[in-house]
C-alpha cells in the first residue's frame, strides 16, 4: 500500500514530498464525508451505507500513508510502525466519536492517527485483508481518474446518475481480489461502465 501510495503521488506530482500538501486537511474531510455515510441526524431516518464509511476509510488511509511516507523513513520502518498502530486500535464509545476523535487528533497536530483508523474499522467488522482489497480498488479508481481528466477538470465523477465511488464498491463486490490481475481487472470494469 505504501508503495501504491507512492506512485499514485508522484503520479500527481512528481515532487509531491516536498510540496506541502495539507493531508491532514483532507484526513478531516473525509472523516465529514464517512459521518454523513454513516448516519448521525437525529432528526431524521438514516440508513448508514457501510461500503461508502469503508471507501471514507481507504480514503483517509490515502491521506495518512502519504503523512507518513514524507518522512522519508525506509518502507520496512514505516510498514512496521504502521502494523504496530492498527495491532493498538483505539476506540470511543461509539463509531461517531471514534470518527470524531480522529479528525480532532488530526487537526490538533496534523498528524497520521492508524490506531483511531483501525478502532473505527473495527466498529465496521472491516478486516486488515478488506481494507487492503479496497484500497487497491480505490487505488485504481484515483489513476482512472488522472487518465480521463481529473486533474484538469475534464473527468465526470457521476456515471449513470451515481458516483464513480459507488460503481467502485460493485465492481469490487464482482471481481475476484486473489487473482493476479485485480488491478487491471478494476480498471477494465471502471472503463467499461464510464464509456458505457
Amino acid at each position: 500500500m505504501l508503495e501504491l501510495q507512492d506512485s499514485m503521488n508522484s503520479r500527481v506530482n512528481p515532487d509531491w514530498r516536498t510540496a506541502g500538501n495539507e493531508w491532514y486537511r483532507a484526513i478531516w474531510m473525509e472523516a465529514s464525508e464517512m459521518l454523513e455515510h454513516y448516519g448521525w441526524k437525529w432528526w431524521k431516518k438514516q440508513d448508514a451505507d457501510i461500503m461508502q464509511v469503508k471507501l471514507e476509510v481507504v480514503d483517509i488511509v490515502h491521506f495518512a500513508l502519504s503523512i507518513r511516507l514524507e518522512q522519508n523513513q525506509p518502507l520496512e520502518d514505516t510498514a512496521a510502525l504502521i502494523a504496530r498502530d492498527f495491532d493498538n486500535a483505539m476506540q470511543a464509545e461509539d463509531v461517531r466519536k471514534t470518527i470524531e476523535c480522529l479528525a480532532l487528533l488530526t487537526l490538533t497536530d496534523q498528524g497520521a492517527h492508524f490506531s483511531f483508523i483501525a478502532g473505527i474499522m473495527k466498529y465496521l467488522d472491516m478486516s486488515f485483508d478488506e481494507l487492503y482489497e479496497t484500497y487497491v480498488g480505490k487505488n485504481v479508481l484515483n489513476m482512472f481518474r488522472q487518465d480521463n481528466g481529473y486533474k484538469e477538470g475534464s473527468y465526470k465523477k457521476i456515471w449513470n446518475d451515481r458516483e464513480d465511488n459507488e460503481h467502485l464498491a460493485d465492481i469490487l463486490l464482482q471481481l475476484d481480489s486473489d487473482s493476479g490481475t485485480f488491478q487491471d481487472d478494476v480498471y477494465a470494469a471502471l472503463a467499461r461502465q464510464y464509456a458505457g
